[in-house]
């Protein structure tokens, strides 16, 4: 498939939070880091739940690794690339995302 995907607007995206979106037939959380146009995109699978959560996890920041807590079991996922700090045999997908110059945003989808 290999298309980009329009998910919302820039703007629609709260600095430090993230949205969830459905990219084909993944379901992948984008956040937003900082006050700026910087993202990454992730899946929203939690898969220690098997629930669709990770957008509402918690953003923070170690050693200079971003990443997102599971609102519900805690487990750490960087946000460049879904590494899970937690256990390694349960790293998430990631996607690539990037802003047009209208303000969109887009995910690749796979």
């Amino acid at each position: 498939m290999n298309d980009w995907v329009t998910v919302c607007k820039i703007d629609d995206i709260l600095p430090e939070t993230g949205v969830c979106a459905l990219v084909g037939k993944a379901h992948v959380a984008i956040f937003r880091p900082y006050h700026s146009n910087e993202l990454y995109a992730i899946s929203n699978i939690d898969p220690f739940a098997h629930a669709s959560v990770l957008s509402r996890g918690i953003i923070g920041q170690h050693d200079d690794e971003l990443w997102v807590a599971s609102p519900l079991k805690k487990q750490r996922f960087r946000l460049k690339d879904g590494y899970c700090f937690d256990d390694e045999n349960n790293s998430i997908p990631h996607y690539e995302v990037k802003v047009n110059d209208d303000g969109s945003v887009l995910v690749k989808a796979d």
